[in-house]
C-alpha cells in the first residue's frame, strides 16, 4: 500500500470536466414539479374568499406589484397615469389606460427580475409570447382581458394550476380577518393562512400608536396600559390568528436591535408612548423590546417569528401622503445583526421551542453575520433572498455566500413574498433554476454527488420551507 497521503477524485475542485449546464437541466427535472409552499406573501385574501376575476390586466400586472410602480416611477411617470388608488379618492386613469403607458415603457424593466416574473406570467397563464411594448399593448390587454372571466383563470384556479399546496397571506394585528373567517367556512384554512404581523401596534413611529394600542385592548379585552396587560393581548391574538392557520409571527423592522428591559423601564417605556412623548430613541427601544417579547411568545406558542429588517420604509412623504404604504419608495439600510440580536439570543436562543427566520437586506451581512450565525444557534435560520435580491443574480450571491458557513439545511428554503398573484409560479421557478444551477457545479466539480445534489435539491424546492415553517 502506497505511503503517500490518499486522493480525492482527481477532478475535484477543477474547472468542470462535466457541462455543468446538463447537470442543471437533469436536476430541474427533479424540482420542476413540485408543489408550491408560499408560507409568507401579502396577496390579497379577499381574492381567495370571494374567489371573483381580476377586475382588468392592470389590476393584475401593474397596480399591486410596488417592484413596476417604483421602476416606472424613477422615469417621473406619475402614479395618477399609472391607476394607483390615490386616499383622497381622486380620479386615476382606467386600466386600459394605465396598460398602454406600462407597455409604453416595458423597456425600462430590461434585466430586472420584474420582466422575468411578468413575461414567464404571460406565457404561463395567457400563452402570450409576444413582447410588450406599445405596438403589443392593446392585443395582449384584449387576450389577458378574455382570458380573465375564464374559470380556469379565477384565482382558487390559478392556485390550482401552479400547484400552490400552502399560500400565506398577512395581516395585522388589528385586522379581523374577515376574509379568512369566509374561507374557514369554505374548507380553505389549511391551504390559506393568515400571518400575524404586529407591527401596527409595536412600532411607535406610526401616527397612531397610541389609539390603536387602545383599540387592541379593546378587542382582546386586556389592558394594554399595562405591560402585562399588553403582552396578554399579544397573546390572545395569536391565538386567534392560529384559529386561522397562522403558524408564523413577521416584523417588519428598520434594524434587528432587541433589548431585555427590566419590568419597570418595560412600563415606563410603555407610558410615555401612550402619552406621545417619546422620541425616535424611544421608538426604538420599544420596537427592540417588543421583538424579545415576541420571541418569548414564540417559545410559548411555537409560531415561527420572522424579521425582516433593513428596510428603511416611505422615504418618500409626498408618496406616503398621496397613496399610503407599500408604493416603492422603501430602501434598504446597513444592519447590525450580531450585536442587533444580542439581547433576544441571550434571552432564549437556547430555547427548543423558538425558530427564528431572518430576512436580510444587507447582503454584506450575509457571509460576515448571518451564516456564521445561522451556523451555530440552533434557533436562527436564514430566509431566502428578499425584495431587492429576489432575483437571480441575488439568489447567486446569497447561496455562494452563506452555504459553505451555514450549510443546506439552516436555510429555509423559498417564498414569494409578493402582492402579485401571478408572479408566485414565475418566482418559485427561478429559485428553482438557480438552485440547480448552483448545485450542477459542485456536481460538475465532484463535491457532491448528483444523488445528493437531487435531494438537496428538492429540499429547497419544497421540503425546506415546510420544515422552517412548521407545516405538517
Amino acid at each position: 500500500m502506497s505511503a503517500s497521503a490518499p486522493h480525492l477524485h482527481p477532478d475535484r475542485l477543477f474547472p468542470a470536466a462535466e457541462p455543468a449546464r446538463a447537470i442543471a437541466r437533469e436536476l430541474y427535472q427533479v424540482v420542476r414539479d413540485l408543489p408550491l409552499i408560499c408560507p409568507h406573501g401579502h396577496t390579497d385574501p379577499a381574492w381567495f374568499s370571494r374567489n371573483e376575476r381580476f377586475s382588468d390586466p392592470a389590476a393584475l400586472f401593474l397596480t399591486p406589484d410596488h417592484y413596476v410602480l417604483r421602476m416606472l416611477r424613477s422615469r417621473g411617470i406619475d402614479y395618477d397615469a399609472l391607476g394607483v388608488p390615490r386616499r383622497d379618492g381622486g380620479p386615476v386613469a382606467d386600466g386600459r389606460s394605465a396598460w398602454r403607458l406600462f407597455a409604453a415603457n416595458y423597456h425600462l424593466f430590461a434585466g430586472t427580475p420584474s420582466k422575468t416574473w411578468i413575461d414567464h406570467s404571460f406565457l404561463w397563464a395567457f400563452g402570450i409570447d409576444k413582447e410588450l411594448s406599445a405596438e403589443t399593448a392593446e392585443e395582449i390587454y384584449d387576450v389577458i382581458d378574455a382570458r380573465l372571466a375564464d374559470p380556469d383563470l379565477l384565482p382558487r384556479a390559478m392556485l390550482d394550476k401552479a400547484q400552490v399546496e400552502v399560500i400565506a397571506t398577512t395581516e395585522f394585528a388589528l385586522d379581523d380577518l374577515p376574509h379568512h373567517q369566509a374561507m374557514a367556512g369554505q374548507g380553505l384554512i389549511g391551504r390559506v393562512r393568515t400571518t400575524y404581523r404586529p407591527d401596527d401596534v409595536t412600532d411607535p413611529s406610526r401616527p397612531a400608536i397610541a389609539e390603536n394600542l387602545q383599540k387592541f385592548g379593546e378587542l382582546t379585552g386586556e389592558d394594554t396600559t399595562s405591560w402585562d396587560g399588553l403582552i396578554n393581548a399579544h397573546r390572545r391574538r395569536r391565538e386567534y390568528f392560529r384559529r386561522f392557520g397562522a403558524v408564523a409571527t413577521d416584523h417588519g423592522v428598520p434594524t434587528a436591535m432587541t433589548a431585555d428591559l427590566s419590568a419597570p423601564e418595560k412600563q415606563a417605556l410603555l407610558d410615555k408612548v401612550l402619552a406621545g412623548r417619546h422620541d425616535a430613541a424611544d421608538a426604538e427601544l420599544f420596537r427592540a423590546q417588543m421583538l424579545t417579547e415576541m420571541a418569548l411568545l414564540s417559545v410559548e406558542d411555537g409560531m415561527v417569528m420572522q424579521i425582516h429588517a433593513g428596510s428603511r420604509r416611505n422615504t418618500d412623504p409626498l408618496l406616503f401622503a398621496e397613496r399610503g404604504p407599500d408604493k416603492g419608495a422603501d430602501i434598504p439600510g446597513p444592519t447590525d445583526y450580531v450585536g442587533g440580536l444580542s439581547a433576544l439570543l441571550s434571552r432564549c436562543g437556547n430555547e427548543p421551542n423558538l425558530r427564528l427566520i431572518m430576512f436580510v437586506l444587507d447582503e454584506t451581512t450575509y457571509a460576515r453575520e448571518l451564516a456564521p450565525m445561522a451556523g451555530y444557534w440552533s434557533s436562527l435560520m436564514i430566509g431566502p433572498p428578499w425584495w431587492f435580491h429576489d432575483s437571480p443574480q441575488g439568489i447567486r450571491r446569497y447561496l455562494d455566500q452563506v452555504v459553505e458557513t451555514a450549510g443546506f439545511y439552516n436555510l429555509a428554503g423559498f417564498n414569494d413574498d409578493t402582492r402579485a398573484l401571478l408572479s408566485i409560479p414565475a418566482r418559485h421557478d427561478v429559485w428553482r433554476r438557480e438552485v440547480c444551477g448552483f448545485l450542477a457545479h459542485w456536481v460538475a466539480e465532484h463535491r457532491l454527488s448528483k444523488s445528493g445534489a437531487a435531494d438537496i435539491a428538492r429540499h429547497l424546492s419544497y421540503q425546506a420551507a415546510k420544515d422552517a415553517y412548521r407545516i405538517g
